[in-house]
Order: structure tokens, then sequence, then C-alpha cells
């Protein structure tokens, strides 16, 4: 049996958990309103960010206040002043400015939604999709390619990549996965596939980086849509927990059909325990996928591997990330 994340042993426990949402509310609409960002080095009165961010005087020094308690901001008679960490991570001032928690903060209304998702096992969430805007998808593409850049040169460490030419990134967000593989000399070429209202963002980051000439783009549903063939890699990261078992089982298929011999698939996400439990992070995000889509989940290694064999691929062998794992499958035969 294996031990929980944390063993309640006093009620002060279970209440400083229950109460921690509190913290994480202020922090994340502090965020939002940009507060770091707009105190200035010699201090700034909270009337004085009031009056920047057109908010209210009482309220926001309220909020200010709490963050000094928390420990983000330090106060001085009525000047407030950003700490060394807050100013490094939470200021758009630094180059380290943690770009993804936008995305965090459109999380907060999905998760008020888990009672009565668990009451009736559907999502809110496929109602408001068409309402999603612009905004929406930068932040939710912002909060996936800040996570990971921390992660994909380990990735590419563990792969064995012979023979891999051209990649097919399937709902490959930013591109940051392939732009690596790329930057790394791996590939030749990296095609990517989303929808069409994400590969414009796509394009963006892809340009940035001066990687246009060796990128194709394809917009799609990758459950409906074909992207082709003659790949030798299909890579999927955290592309699975959106979908059902019988999409998921169908989408490894398709990719088993689109691969060169030889070709390779990986597919990276939370690998879960027999018993669901496990990790910690994989069974909470079983819950964001329950209120945020109509049939994400978490899987076990067993459902991931039976998808791959049954589809023909072999040699499925797992292999351990940074914070999530990867199931790699290899098609030998036509």
């Amino acid at each position: 049996m294996h031990q929980a994340k944390q063993n309640f042993t006093t009620p002060i426990q279970l209440r400083d958990t229950i109460y921690a949402f509190q913290s994480s509310r202020v922090i994340l609409t502090a965020y939002e309103l940009d507060i770091f960002s707009n105190i200035e080095d010699e201090g700034s009165t909270s009337l004085a960010i009031a009056m920047i961010l057109k908010t209210n005087p009482r309220a926001t020094d309220r909020l200010m206040n709490a963050l000094c308690a928390i420990g983000l901001l330090q106060k001085k008679e009525t000047l407030f002043f950003t700490t060394t960490f807050s100013q490094y991570y939470l200021s758009k001032k630094s180059s380290s400015y943690m770009k993804g928690f936008m995305h965090t903060i459109n999380m907060w209304d999905t998760w008020t939604s888990l009672t009565e998702v668990v009451r009736t096992g559907k999502s809110q969430q496929p109602k408001l999709r068409n309402e999603r805007g612009e905004k929406w998808a930068e932040s939710f593409i912002g909060a996936m390619h800040e996570r990971a850049s921390k992660q994909v040169t380990e990735i590419i460490e563990k792969l064995d990549l012979k023979d891999i030419h051209a990649m097919l990134d399937i709902g490959g967000g930013s591109g940051v996965y392939a732009m690596q593989f790329v930057k790394k000399d791996v590939l030749n070429r990296a095609t990517v596939f989303d929808l069409p209202e994400i590969i414009p963002i796509t394009k963006k980051y892809i340009d940035t980086e001066g990687l246009s000439a060796q990128f194709d783009f394809i917009c799609g549903d990758y459950n409906k849509d074909d992207w082709g063939k003659a790949y030798d890699m299909a890579f999927l990261s955290a592309i699975i927990h959106i979908n059902s078992l019988d999409e998921n089982q169908k989408l490894v298929q398709k990719c088993f059909d689109s691969l060169n011999k030889n070709g390779l698939i990986v597919i990276q996400d939370h690998v879960m325990s027999e018993m669901r439990t496990e990790p910690y992070a994989g069974a909470l995000f079983a819950l964001n996928m329950l209120v945020g889509t109509e049939n994400g989940d978490t899987y076990t290694e067993s459902e991931i591997r039976n998808w791959l064999s049954h589809s023909g691929f072999s040699e499925i062998i797992r292999v351990e990330t940074f914070n999530n794992a990867m199931i790699i499958g290899r098609k030998r035969k036509t």
C-alpha cells in the first residue's frame, strides 16, 4: 500500500489544508491584476497602485496587506515593496516572470464546479468552449510552454532517436518540444498538428525562434481529421488525458498507420498506478479532467500499453521523466 501525500494527525492540519485556498486566491488575484509589476523600486502606496490598476483603494490596500502576510510583499509605513522572490518570478519586468498562472486562474472557475460534476458526472465546460476566446488560448498555451520548457532537454536525452528524421507533434501547442528536437539537429523536419485556433499561436512561437522553414503546420481535430503519413515519430505530450479510453485507442491506431517502419510513438503524461492513487499530481489531475473536459481522465500504464500493443506496436517501454513518464513503442511491421 502506498503512502498518502500527507498523513493527517490533527484537526489543525486538516483546517490548514482546507483554508489554503484563501492564500492561493490572494496570490492569483494579485497576479491577474498585475500588482507586482506595478510596484516601483522605491516602493508604492496601495492608493498609487489602485489608481494605476483602476481598482478600489480600500480593497487594494487590504489585498496588498494580505500579500505581506503571505510573504510576497513587504511594507514600510505606507509603502509596499516587492520581495526578491516576487520581483524575480511575479513581475513582468523580470525575464524569469512565470507566465503560466493565467491558465491557473482560468482553472479556478472549473474547479468550483467539482461538487456538481461529481454528482452528475458531467463537466460544464463543453458548454463554455465556444465562449473561450483568444485570451484563454494564449494563456493556456503559455502555461504549457513554460511547463514543457523545463523538461524538454531531459526528454530528448532519454529517447533513442537514431533514424528519426520526420516528427509529428500531435496537439503540439507552442511547438516547444518539436523546436528543441530541431535545434538539437535531431530532425530534418517537424509537423505540428493542432486546432485551428491554436496553430496561429504556434506559428508565433516558432517564428520567434527563427525556425519556421523547418516546420509544417496542419489544422484539425486529431479525433476526426487526417494528418498524413511517412513520419518517423508520433509525439503526444499531455494529450491522452483529454480523451476517453476508446478515443485514445483510435488515436494510437492512427499514429501507427501514419508511421514509417521502425517509427516511434512517444506518449508523455501522468501514468497512474493500477490503484489510481499515485502519483499525487495524477490523482488530482484526473479531477481536473473531470471538471474541465467531456471525457478526459488519467490512465494506468497497463491501459496505455494495451492501446499500443493492440495497434501493433512492440518493444514497449516506460521511461521516467521530470514529473511524469513516457510510454514508448516501436512500429516493426508495416
